[in-house]
């Protein structure tokens, strides 16, 4: 393991440990600066996702933006292979999908103009630090290389450092919404 690799797994580390009581005291309420942020993108096609483990719950947002337009949710095709996004909708059948997040039961591909990303820790200088399987780096290159792609990074407001460690790879965040409010990147 890399110097780099090794400080990147002790930063999840402390990622998923904060990241935990927060979820145990969170309401249904999380979800609300989200739905603010993308109502003023009514009709533009977005992926959200399908909350695992401690993950903050986008699913309310999504459930609103789809009155509107297209809602997705990722699907892993494999390792070291960007995302593809799946149609959702609040009653869409759903399966399990790799790493437990659910999937659309129907594969419905095409390609969203806003990610709403998941995630372990952020700074406000829109840096992200994700499971280190760089799939959502992937994506957002991938897509960033076609068109403008918005990338807000959803989260609980507590999940905020200072630093991370970051690669050359590591692709920004130009948003983050938290259940306290919204962050807008500087840069």
């Amino acid at each position: 393991m890399t110097d780099l690799a090794a400080i990147k797994d002790a930063a999840r580390k402390a990622g998923f440990a904060r990241r935990k009581p927060l979820f145990d005291a969170a309401n249904g309420a999380q979800a609300g600066y989200l739905s603010e942020v993308l109502a003023g993108y009514r009709g533009v096609p977005l992926s959200g996702f399908m909350p695992i483990r401690t993950e903050i719950d986008p699913r309310p947002a999504m459930a609103e933006a789809s009155a509107h337009g297209v809602v997705g949710v990722p699907v892993i095709m494999g390792a070291d292979q960007p995302l593809r996004f799946s149609r959702w909708t609040p009653d869409a059948a759903m399966t399990d999908g790799p790493f437990g997040a659910l999937i659309p039961l129907v594969e419905d591909f095409f390609e969203p103009e806003i990610l709403i990303v998941p995630l372990l820790a952020f700074t406000r200088r829109g840096d992200r630090l994700g499971y280190g399987g760089g799939f959502y780096d992937r994506s957002l290159a991938q897509l960033r290389a076609r068109r403008a792609t918005l990338a807000i990074g959803f989260a609980f407001a507590g999940q905020e450092v200072d630093e991370l460690p970051l690669e050359p790879t590591d692709e920004p965040l130009d948003m983050i919404v938290t259940e306290a409010g919204v962050i807008d990147i500087k840069r």
